[in-house]
């Protein structure tokens, strides 16, 4: 009992030393923390963090078995390693500080999800609705929605554009004429974000032979990244999707808007869908129409 008392006494003690200066600096540490692992979950640098984690455990494991030349070197390693990491980090940095800048304040605490939610439907009904009419005109399209991973090295090899994701945007960019339609659309926090991008081929020889180069690149890259990636057939104007290395095709356009909705808006809310839903009585309408 005797320890039990003098236990409590130090907490209690300790407790009395902490001001709200220190609960303040806590609390802000750890959502600059949490932050940095939210931005960087699931991507290259993720995998960089558990390498660095490793070595910090085995240099206090050689610490403590005094290993004198192995913590030498782990320690010089580690600090070194600090300019490695802003270089490493820098487009994951980059998009924080843009995040920030951007933003408001509320934002930066709370994410609004009812918000980013109705933004993505817009972006994927302005995308069906292209897709729909490029398909009947059998023009090849090839558009990447980038997810967790950054996609930094395949926007450089392509133009960036920057703009809201319209479907006549869309349509003109896979034009044929159009001098960014041979490559990727990349869609970014619903915004086009770059046109005209090369994208890595698949290494998957089980793939069909009758699938072309625009489907193959697709695969490839649905392999190396979490991107959702639409394909349209310049040959037979089907709809494919890709994602985590498989093909889904032949799909229509209501099974689009649905796949998409899922793989990009995980937990939807409950409001109807209006905007998709309104393409897709656009669409039936027209098709009505046409058989009329």
């Amino acid at each position: 009992m005797e320890l039990i008392r003098e236990a409590l006494s130090n907490v209690v003690n300790y407790l009395q030393l902490i001001s709200w200066t220190d609960v303040v600096d806590v609390l802000v540490m750890t959502f600059v923390i949490y932050k940095l692992l939210v931005l960087i979950r699931k991507t290259p640098a993720a995998q960089i963090l558990k390498g660095i984690a490793l070595l910090v455990v085995m240099l206090a494991i050689a610490a403590l078995l005094e290993l004198d030349v192995l913590t030498f070197i782990l320690s010089n390693t580690l600090q070194l390693g600090i300019i490695a990491l802003l270089v490493l980090f820098q487009p994951e940095l980059r998009k924080m500080l843009e995040t920030v800048g951007s933003s408001k304040l509320s934002n930066l605490f709370s994410k609004n999800d009812e918000r980013v939610a109705r933004d993505t439907e817009a972006v994927i009904a302005q995308v069906v609705s292209a897709c729909n009419t490029l398909s009947q005109q059998k023009i090849g399209v090839l558009l990447v929605f980038e997810r967790s991973m950054l996609l930094e090295d395949v926007i450089k090899t392509g133009t960036v554009v920057d703009a809201a994701v319209s479907s006549m945007l869309i349509k003109n960019i896979f034009f044929p004429k159009a001098a960014l339609h041979d490559g990727a659309v990349i869609i970014r926090d619903d915004r086009l974000c770059a046109a005209g991008c090369m994208l890595p081929l698949t290494t998957n020889n089980n793939l069909s032979p009758d699938l072309g180069m625009r489907h193959r690149a697709g695969v490839g890259m649905s392999e190396v990244s979490d991107a959702v990636v639409v394909i349209v057939s310049e040959e037979t104007g089907a709809i494919s999707v890709a994602t985590g290395g498989m093909l889904k095709r032949h799909l229509n356009t209501e099974t689009l808007a649905a796949l998409l909705r899922r793989e990009l808006i995980p937990s939807e809310p409950e409001a109807p869908q209006k905007g998709v839903k309104k393409v897709m009585q656009q669409i039936k309408g027209k098709k009505n129409g046409r058989e009329n």
